[in-house]
């Protein structure tokens, strides 16, 4: 089993608060000179066109197909396709698609809110905090305590329902993500419906709210018209579950177990460089890898270049590597399966202490 590399030891705690400019500079300098910063539109055109031609196509096969237990097959290419258009959306939060910022925010509007019934704005809201302050405890969403927990002290008073999920997170990890989906769902709904969402005009909450409706109206429609009810019902739940499983196996193993800014007394200080490479695991891979984590296997050359085009992520990963060893900053990748094995081995980590309080025995 390929195990993670490290290009050099971790720095000692006075080298990270060397200042950024004197660090990423040179990186950036390099990457634009490379071109890798330019937008790649024709790319993401093909990509776009593929994905809404694949929608057509399943809409077009339940409907021929007509109300059988036959079609349950079309819920698994529906599901990848979900996963393509929410790499579609992620790519246009980040203005990695184009630089007009109108035409980002209509794909993304068209690809999150009409074609998964998932809120843009909320996501945007959430996930700029995450690449922001990744994997720090106390400022990055994705890591506070919920239904997962990511720290050891996150698992104090945990009893009931939400302790025996923290005891096994581990082993329950993959079937939890089986409601992914879901929840993308109810999160953008609750959120809309707030008066303290994200959604900074009237305006804003109203096109997103409809383009909601429409998305839950139009697939209900779908169903209901091409199957019985009880094919619908088995039909959209055999869906949003293969939807959230791809979701949980594309980001997965990018940040946990991964080193936590919080954990340190410098941690506040490190520069955009370290901040974003120390907390961030690569996956190997080739092109299949490439299409199937929609290029989030490139986490460190992600979270570097947030607006770096999704193709360009495999180009920039020997000059992002080469300048981490030349700074002796570790740049972690590993393979597929080991990946997974690091991420939910930290989660079984962190589930120890209420373990060992509910044997009364050190594990």
């Amino acid at each position: 089993m390929p195990q993670a590399t490290a290009l050099a030891p971790a720095p000692a705690p006075a080298a990270r608060t060397r200042g950024d400019g004197s660090e990423f500079s040179p990186l950036l300098r390099t990457v634009k000179g490379q071109g890798l910063l330019d937008h790649r539109p024709g790319w993401y055109a093909r990509d776009i066109a593929l994905t809404l031609l694949g929608f057509a196509a399943v809409a077009a096969g339940l409907l021929l197909a007509g109300p059988t237990w036959w079609a349950l097959p079309l819920a698994v290419p529906l599901a990848l396709l979900s996963a393509r258009a929410a790499f579609v959306a992620h790519d246009a939060g980040h203005a990695q698609v184009t630089a007009d910022r109108r035409a980002g925010r209509a794909i993304q509007l068209v690809h999150a809110n009409l074609l998964l019934g998932m809120s843009r704005e909320w996501w945007n809201d959430k996930h700029n905090r995450h690449h922001a302050h990744p994997n720090h405890l106390d400022k990055d969403p994705d890591v506070a305590a919920d239904v997962l927990v990511f720290a050891e002290h996150q698992t104090a008073g945990r009893t009931g329902l939400r302790g025996f999920l923290t005891r096994h997170q581990a082993l329950l990890f993959f079937p939890l993500t089986t409601l992914e989906g879901l929840a993308l769902k109810l999160y953008g709904v609750q959120a809309l419906l707030a008066k303290d969402g994200p959604y900074r005009t009237r305006r804003e909450r109203l096109t997103e709210g409809a383009l909601l409706l429409l998305h839950f109206a139009g697939y209900a429609a779908l169903l209901l018209t091409a199957l019985a009810p009880a094919q619908a019902l088995v039909f959209a739940l055999v869906h949003q579950m293969l939807f959230g499983v791809h979701l949980g196996l594309a980001f997965a193993p990018n940040h946990k177990g991964m080193e936590r800014p919080d954990q340190h007394e410098d941690g506040d200080s490190w520069g955009h460089l370290r901040r974003q490479v120390l907390t961030s695991r690569n996956i190997r891979g080739g092109v299949l890898t490439d299409w199937f984590l929609g290029g989030l296997n490139y986490q460190v050359e992600h979270h570097l270049f947030p607006s770096m085009p999704r193709p360009h992520l495999r180009l920039a990963q020997p000059a992002v590597r080469a300048h981490c060893r030349a700074l002796g900053i570790p740049y972690t990748e590993t393979g597929f399966v080991d990946s997974y094995r690091q991420a939910l081995g930290h989660l079984h980590e962190v589930g120890a202490p209420l373990r060992e309080e509910r044997a009364g025995r050190p594990e």
